[in-house]
């Protein structure tokens, strides 16, 4: 996708967001496993972020995702789960009989960021790098 730009930053920024429904419970049938994939599409929509790729499964979530680096990981994954738990509780109420506590996800989440060509080792030699040239600007590639 490339860099994507915002007031006052120019980012390239990729995760694989992973979480799951409260207690593991099933997420009913394609029915709503494809709502909810809608739905929070909406939400990224809604909030500008770019979902690459999303599988809602059964038991748990995949998104590949791009944000705005104004946003920490945390409230990304905030955002989705709440808004779309909210929506899917309005959606279908018999949810509440499934999911009691009125918490459609667990609490916490899996995340890894990503790059195409940025690895771990290229940032530290770059760094490393730019240390030793501190008044040039070392290419990054």
């Amino acid at each position: 996708m490339g860099w994507k730009s915002s007031s006052h930053a120019v980012y390239d920024c990729k995760y694989h967001l992973i979480w799951c429904p409260k207690r593991r419970k099933t997420l009913g049938d394609t029915e709503m496993q494809t709502w909810i994939a809608e739905t929070l599409r909406r939400v990224a929509e809604e909030f500008e972020f770019v979902i690459e790729e999303m599988v809602v499964d059964a038991d748990h979530v995949h998104i590949f995702v791009t944000f705005p680096p104004k946003y920490a990981v945390s409230k990304v994954v905030g955002i989705f789960k709440s808004i779309s738990a909210s929506r899917a509780f309005k959606r279908f109420p018999w949810l509440r009989n499934t999911f009691w506590s009125g918490e459609l996800w667990e609490d916490g989440y899996a995340v890894r960021t990503v790059g195409d060509k940025v690895t771990s080792d290229l940032v530290k030699r770059y760094i490393q790098r730019h240390q030793q040239e501190a008044t040039n600007q070392p290419e990054l590639f």
